[in-house]
């Protein structure tokens, strides 16, 4: 269709257009000299720090800086480390240095990209610079020039003689100290030495047949020390053959045996960032330079709520401030842990757990009284919850106790309806009951006066039989007791009878305990397999009746008498 000039359709469109960053600017060093200083004998100590400047983009390998020495450090003292956050170049001592060898090292440094400048491009005439670093003089230990030194000499050298002279050199040239010497052990105290000049007298006449001496050797320790600002002391061991073989042994030790502590452990900052608000923190190491500061403090990276919450910035080498990261931190008590560094060789850290009070905070910055509540925790809500579970705790108690209450009440009133002679259980049975009493009168008086003769029971055929009974034994192996008159009383009675007891030998304990929870093998009772009741042939069962009256029913089944 044909268009109108006036009143035409149109639209619009938008386009994004990225960019992609190439490397077309050079690192450039902002300054054509750095300096830095190193101790001597020191390794893995940053001693120089460089700084660069790169308008690529950065974190990117346009941007990210190589640094490298071309010049100035042919045994490789010292190497150069890129901070991976700003950029900037390490100078850290790998090798120790000698003040007395090199004074001063005088480094040429150039700087460039990972990634290579793009076509076109040159290298800046500033990414090259100069680093001087200049070596500081440290007391060093002095030492024997002489290792080992023997020393020959006859037995029975009297004392006063002259044994040799232990000169130490000390390795600091340049350093005006003199060396003092000292006796640290001698045994038999035969030596003495000059502590000026080192020379070893005998204070007494050396025996060879001594207790000190072993092997014809005697041993004697000596120290050299110097007077320098930090004291080092070289020990030598004089071993005497009657001769004399010194071994010297230069030791100067810098042990960093103690890690740094922070102070204070406990404060308290405002609920609310400040600029001004801050925890001032003190690094405290109890060893000796250089084995102390500047410290290095930070937050650990675990958990990640410290440093989402907490910041820590050095103030210089000895002090730091810990602050909040966030506007707003709910009050109450935290452990912020810091983790603090020394300089030492090896370097020790700390981890020292600071307990900050976040509180509210007046105009003046300082804590309220109802803040200081809450950052000890026990807020409104808390309290009312803690009464909640106490009134719950207490209802259920007087629930429980009126319970207790009720059922034994019920318990007593069950009791008080029920006929004690009526309440007969199953698992309960009276045991103190013995004997009838006068009502009892179901027995045989004549069996009291005589008893019946056991040849019924000897004569007793082999089957079933009580396990309290005496076993049957054949009639030559007992000798039968003979039969006594009708004794006149029942006391004459048993007494016979105890007696004949008492004196036989053979009679085994049956009033002793029985074991009757085992039924194995070796058992001097009889199988209960020979009671076959399918069994059709003719048994005696007539035995059965001399049981007594308990097995009276046993006895009719058995032996065809009458069923009452």
């Amino acid at each position: 269709m044909e268009g109108n000039l006036n009143f035409g359709l149109s639209n619009t469109a938008t386009a994004i257009i990225s960019v992609t960053d190439i490397n077309d600017n050079p690192p450039e060093l902002t300054s054509r000299t750095f300096s830095g200083e190193v101790p001597e004998n020191r390794v893995n100590v940053v001693v120089a720090n460089l700084t660069v400047i790169d308008r690529d983009q950065p974190h990117s390998p346009n941007w990210n800086a190589v640094y490298r020495i071309i010049s100035g450090d042919p045994i490789g003292h010292f190497t150069i480390i890129t901070d991976q956050h700003t950029n900037d170049g390490m100078v850290t001592v790998v090798k120790p240095v000698d003040f007395e060898q090199n004074r001063a090292f005088m480094l040429t440094v150039v700087v460039n990209n990972q990634a290579p400048l793009a076509s076109g491009i040159q290298s800046s005439l500033q990414s090259t610079s100069g680093v001087t670093i200049s070596v500081v003089d440290i007391n060093e230990p002095p030492y024997f020039p002489t290792n080992p030194k023997s020393i020959r000499f006859e037995e029975g050298v009297p004392a006063g003689t002259s044994l040799t002279t232990f000169s130490a050199s000390d390795p600091d040239r340049f350093m005006q100290q003199s060396i003092r010497y000292s006796k640290l052990a001698d045994p038999a105290d035969w030596l003495s030495i000059n502590n000026t000049n080192g020379q070893i007298i005998t204070t007494a006449t050396l025996d060879r047949e001594s207790i000190y001496v072993k092997n014809n050797i005697y041993e004697a320790t000596f120290l050299a020390v110097d007077n320098g600002e930090s004291q080092c002391l070289c020990l030598c061991v004089c071993v005497c053959v009657c001769v004399c073989v010194c071994v010297c042994v230069c030791v100067c030790v810098y042990v960093n045996d103690n890690a740094p502590s922070l102070l204070p452990r406990e404060s308290q900052i405002c609920e609310r960032i400040n600029r001004n608000a801050g925890i001032n923190i003190t690094a405290a190491d109890t060893d000796t330079d250089p084995n102390v500061g500047p410290f290095v403090f930070e937050l650990p990276t675990f958990p990640a709520s410290i440093r989402r919450n907490w910041t820590v910035s050095r103030l210089n080498g000895d002090y730091a401030r810990l602050s909040l990261r966030t506007q707003y931190l709910e009050p109450g008590v935290y452990e912020v842990p810091v983790i603090v560094t020394d300089s030492g060789n090896p370097p020790l850290s700390n981890r020292s757990i600071i307990k900050v009070k976040v509180c509210p905070c007046d105009e003046n910055g300082d804590c309220t009284l109802v803040g200081a509540v809450a950052a000890a925790g026990l807020g409104t809500g808390a309290i009312i919850a803690i009464l909640i579970c106490i009134i719950i705790l207490l209802s259920m108690v007087l629930v429980f106790v009126l319970w207790m209450k009720r059922r034994e009440k019920e318990r007593q009133t069950k009791q008080l309806l029920i006929d004690p002679e009526d309440d007969v259980r199953d698992n309960i049975l009276k045991y103190d009951e013995e004997g009838g009493g006068e009502e009892d009168q179901d027995y045989d008086l004549s069996q009291l006066q005589q008893p019946d003769s056991l040849e019924h029971i000897i004569s007793k055929p082999p089957g079933v039989r009580r396990v309290d009974e005496r076993p049957i034994i054949p009639e030559s192996q007992y000798p039968i007791r003979p039969v006594v008159p009708h004794p006149g009383d029942i006391g004459d009675f048993i007494n016979e009878g105890l007696r004949a007891a008492d004196n036989d030998p053979t009679a085994p304990p049956y009033d002793s305990l029985l074991v009757f929870d085992y039924e194995g093998s070796g058992s001097t009772v009889g199988s209960v397999s020979s009671l076959n009741s399918s069994s059709t042939g003719d048994q005696d069962y007539d035995y059965l009746n001399d049981w007594g009256p308990r097995f009276k029913k046993l006895a009719d089944m058995y032996g065809g008498g009458d069923d009452e």
